[in-house]
């Protein structure tokens, strides 16, 4: 990315302030989305977690900070990798960049094919373009619970390990 590109995306990741995360996403949108989240993992035995964040911080989006990059970190940081199974999955949107990521722990990974998770990603990503965030993210979540499914059948033995409520940086 050259300097003048960086710059357009520093400014408008400053611009983009933290209400945009809730007004994209306000309390009813939340709590569809967890109630998404519990059931499909009533149906699979992976743990899913939602972080939106508005915008990076300006000097990590002058940097040239990749998406991938920023959702491995939180993937870290949330802990979504200590799963008992290593069956942890991370759906990263950055609003700014109007950019939907996913990571996987390691058992998942190798079990589900990138064009998959794009799929899934472009259902985010196509909804909202029409502003419709509720709505994308929970058939998104109901897509993936449907691939988790097939891998991962539950099997009705096994605690929620991680939090089903989305992270709104």
């Amino acid at each position: 990315m050259n300097a003048i590109a960086r710059w357009r995306r520093a400014l408008r990741h400053l611009m983009t302030g933290s209400g945009t995360g809730r007004r994209c996403f306000p309390e009813a949108a939340l709590q569809a989305i967890s109630a998404a989240v519990a059931e499909g993992e009533r149906r699979h035995r992976a743990e899913v977690r939602l972080v939106v964040e508005p915008a990076l911080p300006f000097g990590d989006a002058l940097d040239g900070m990749a998406n991938r990059d920023r959702a491995r970190a939180l993937f870290a940081q949330y802990g979504v990798w200590d799963t008992e199974e290593n069956c942890g999955v991370l759906i990263y949107v950055n609003l700014a960049d109007h950019a939907v990521d996913i990571v996987a722990d390691r058992n998942v990974g190798r079990r589900i094919a990138e064009a998959e998770w794009q799929a899934v990603c472009r259902t985010m990503t196509q909804a909202y373009k029409r502003g419709e965030f509720q709505e994308g993210t929970v058939a998104a979540l109901n897509q993936l619970a449907d691939l988790l499914q097939r891998h991962f059948p539950s099997d009705g033995s096994r605690p929620n390990q991680l939090p089903d409520e989305a992270v709104i940086l």
